[in-house]
């Protein structure tokens, strides 16, 4: 894909003497559940998803396993890390992801791998919207995702990132309820979305 590889840490490094990613996965055993992540050096918990947020999640799969994604050129998997170029212990976790086939040939550190095996990333908002629209966007343009889809149900819009610049995307749309999003060709096959089906199976019903 047009991710270019990242530089490769010491496989055999104790996590001693990477403070943030030790004090990430010692959060992580505290706050079972919690998606921890770092991000520009920083460390980003978000509390579990809300039921609403699953919904969404496997009713945007639906798609990508109908168009025969995951198989054997590539894989859609949920919540596994990204190794980041922002930082020297970067790493994040989108909700969903599109990679190739080979992507455990590309373990880097921490249970995370190169960008250069993943095809395009998805974020369904939570609480953290300011994250999955402001401080990801950065973080992902810079591995040079090439495709970033952000489920935003507080604004009830569908966000589709391409053709990433440096720490932004040169191309970023914004989709409304009753429009149906084709995804590029560049993720493998056609891919639609329907943006009212996906924000209505997000929505939390109070």
């Amino acid at each position: 894909m047009s991710a270019a590889a990242v530089e490769r840490p010491h496989r055999d490094r104790p996590h001693g003497d990477r403070p943030l990613i030790a004090e990430a996965n010692r959060l992580m055993d505290r706050l079972p559940g919690y998606r921890v992540e770092i991000i520009g050096g920083q460390i980003l918990v978000s509390p579990p998803p809300d039921g609403p947020h699953a919904e969404a999640l496997t009713g945007l799969m639906v798609p990508f396993l109908s168009a025969g994604l995951h198989g054997s050129g590539s894989r859609v998997l949920q919540g596994i890390g990204l190794w980041l170029p922002t930082g020297v212990e970067d790493y994040a976790i989108p909700d969903l992801s599109l990679v190739d086939a080979d992507y455990q040939d590309h373990c880097i550190e921490n249970n995370c791998y190169d960008p250069v095996c993943f095809r395009m990333v998805v974020e369904v908002t939570s609480s953290n919207h300011r994250a999955d629209l402001r401080t990801k966007v950065a973080a992902y343009a810079e591995a040079k995702i090439p495709v970033y889809v952000v489920v935003d149900r507080r604004h009830q819009r569908l966000h589709v990132l391409q053709d990433p610049a440096g720490d932004t995307y040169e191309n970023h749309r914004v989709h409304a309820p009753g429009e149906t999003v084709t995804l590029p060709d560049s993720i493998g096959a056609e891919v639609a979305l329907d943006v009212a089906e996906i924000l209505e199976a997000g929505r939390a019903k109070h």
